[in-house]
């Protein structure tokens, strides 16, 4: 019976593969906003590992991307400072951002 065998994984440990939509979303944010930074939040039970990157003004976008290796290479590709959120935590400017957006008026 197969009910019981492991299905394979076709990326291996790190995750799902990266997508080119993912990663030019996130170089279009790199270019189009100043004082980047960039964040490797781990894999957890939930969500795969994924890269934040965060501006000057905390505005910020999110993208799944196959491993922290990869999103090192990423970030170093495009010569962003990296940090890793189990570390240092999320930047202030960040939560700051999402306590503006939250008072906005719709």
């Amino acid at each position: 019976m197969a009910w019981f065998r492991r299905r394979p994984r076709s990326v291996g440990a790190g995750g799902r593969r990266v997508d080119q939509a993912d990663l030019d979303h996130l170089t279009q944010f790199v270019r189009s906003r100043t004082g980047v930074e960039a964040f490797v939040e781990p894999r957890t039970t939930v969500t795969e590992t994924t890269v934040l990157l965060v501006a000057h003004d905390g505005e910020w976008t999110r993208r799944r991307i196959e491993s922290p290796e990869v999103a090192r290479r990423f970030a170093h590709q495009l010569s962003l400072p990296i940090y890793d959120v189990r570390l240092l935590g999320y930047p202030q400017r960040m939560r700051d951002f999402n306590a503006r957006q939250k008072r906005r008026p719709a």
